[in-house]
């Protein structure tokens, strides 16, 4: 008899089986769906670990250049692709997203990938980690770009494994939509789906051993010469880009050192309540993850050779409703982990601090108007970068959830564009608010609805703060 099969999880081994999954990826949901069924929360108390430090500035490794160009023709890039963006109002592949330029986040990287190619004529491959929801779309902006073949397969799937409902802990149903009652497990899948997909062993055989791994949704992620020189040169196994936390960063994860002297990464589902004011101290807990993130392929495998396909990492439990749509709807419990978190797994496992200007996130519509904007510029390498010409430090944007939540609300409000945010340091939209073109904010700016209509923000106007 499968063991999976005599105990409490036999319904989840069952729903898997019956679905396809490989035999690796019921065995990797069993180890944490055990976990949280003893109970167990996944926090990493405060008395465990203590701040990170001796992290060393990718600006002191300049020097490792050369090797990075000689390392190149045994690099790879892959990007997480598989979010849908849901907290936008999205149900196709976050990526497709229009990002600068006209471009969406996955032609832009296309691009990205391919300027590498042409300036240090290399065969750099690019590969997607694709979730269920967003492999077909993706591989239709991959064929209008056949250039970017090179032997390796363009994308690898991620799991899918059940929810959890939080009313009796049995698998979800959902007759409505039965694809809800799944959900991805987390970037921390990435491991397994190398192994499950063959893709380790495709890159391993070609002789591509440094993967430089990051989110789609991150366009100042692109391939370092000097790091990854640093790593062929130094050996290092596992490299985390990290950089300093803000007040704007408090409710995030950080890096902190385990009391073995292992780095290790805490997220916010993994923090106890008692621990919240400790965690949210940006003095103490310096650095958080970029997740852009260096993995030698060759002791990743050794690794999970070693775990029997298993690396273990920190559970992360999340309680969401099932239809994303439909707050109101019953309550389920995802199992995830996260990529980042081998950095507590691999020995020798390193955290290299990098200016801010290596993340430039989208996780809201406030991060999406803010890419659209002046606020930044598209390099001739098709990176995304701050502009030189801001003025007025760090940007800051708030728009109402309640009117700018999905991508459709943002383009109804803001039908010719972003606005000028060169001059602005903080702007924040209350009520229904409709902006005309060429807009223009400086300085700290409040704008409110005034009265049941929506107020109307004419073309050309200038609001200063």
């Amino acid at each position: 008899m499968d063991p999976s099969l005599d105990s409490g999880f036999a319904p989840y081994a069952a729903k898997m089986q019956a679905a396809g999954l490989p035999r690796l990826a019921i065995d990797c949901f069993r180890f944490y769906f055990e976990q949280y069924d003893r109970g167990a929360a996944g926090f990493l108390r405060e008395t465990e670990i203590s701040p990170a430090t001796g992290v060393p500035d990718v600006g002191e490794l300049a020097r490792h250049r050369d090797a990075g160009r000689r390392a190149l023709g045994r690099a790879v890039v892959i990007k997480l692709n598989g979010g849908l963006g849901t907290s936008m109002g999205l149900s196709a592949a976050k990526s497709l997203l229009p990002a600068k330029a006209g471009f969406s986040f996955l032609e832009l990287i296309v691009r990205q990938v391919l300027h590498l190619r042409r300036e240090h004529e290399c065969a750099l491959p690019l590969v997607l980690m694709n979730s269920f929801r967003t492999r077909e779309d993706s591989h239709r902006v991959l064929a209008h770009h056949p250039e970017l073949q090179s032997g390796v397969p363009e994308d690898f799937l991620q799991h899918k494994v059940p929810r959890i409902a939080k009313s009796d802990g049995s698998p979800v149903t959902w007759p409505a939509d039965p694809e809800l009652e799944w959900c991805p497990p987390g970037h921390g899948d990435i491991y397994p789906a190398l192994v499950t997909s063959g893709l380790l062993e495709t890159l391993r055989a070609r002789g591509i051993r440094w993967a430089f791994i990051s989110n789609a949704d991150n366009l100042g992620a692109c391939l370092d010469l000097d790091v990854l020189g640093w790593i062929a040169t130094e050996q290092i196994p596992f490299v985390m880009e990290v950089a300093d936390r803000s007040e704007a960063d408090k409710k995030g994860g950080h890096v902190a050192r385990a009391a073995d002297g292992r780095l290790v990464l805490r997220e916010t589902a993994q923090c106890a309540p008692e621990d919240v004011a400790a965690f949210q101290d940006v003095r103490r807990h310096r650095y958080f993850n970029t997740n852009n993130l260096w993995v030698d392929l060759d002791v990743l495998a050794r690794l999970l050779e070693e775990r029997h396909g298993i690396l273990g990492l920190s559970l992360i439990v999340n309680e969401k409703p099932v239809d994303p749509q439909d707050t109101t709807s019953p309550r389920v419990v995802q199992l995830e982990t996260a990529m980042g978190a081998a950095l507590g797994v691999f020995p020798g496992a390193r955290a290299l601090h990098v200016p801010r200007g290596r993340l430039v996130p989208v996780k809201t519509t406030s991060d999406l108007l803010a890419l659209w904007s002046d606020a930044y510029d598209l390099g001739d390498d098709f990176r995304v970068v701050a502009s030189p010409r801001r003025h007025a430090g760090d940007l800051v944007i708030d728009l109402d959830p309640a009117y700018y939540r999905a991508v459709e609300d943002l383009t109804l409000r803001f039908p010719d564009g972003a606005p000028s945010l060169l001059g602005c340091h903080r702007f924040v939209v209350r009520g229904d608010v409709r902006f005309g073109a060429g807009v223009v904010v400086e300085g700290d700016v409040t704008v409110t609805q005034e009265g049941a209509a929506p107020r109307h923000v004419a073309a050309g106007t200038v609001l200063r703060g």
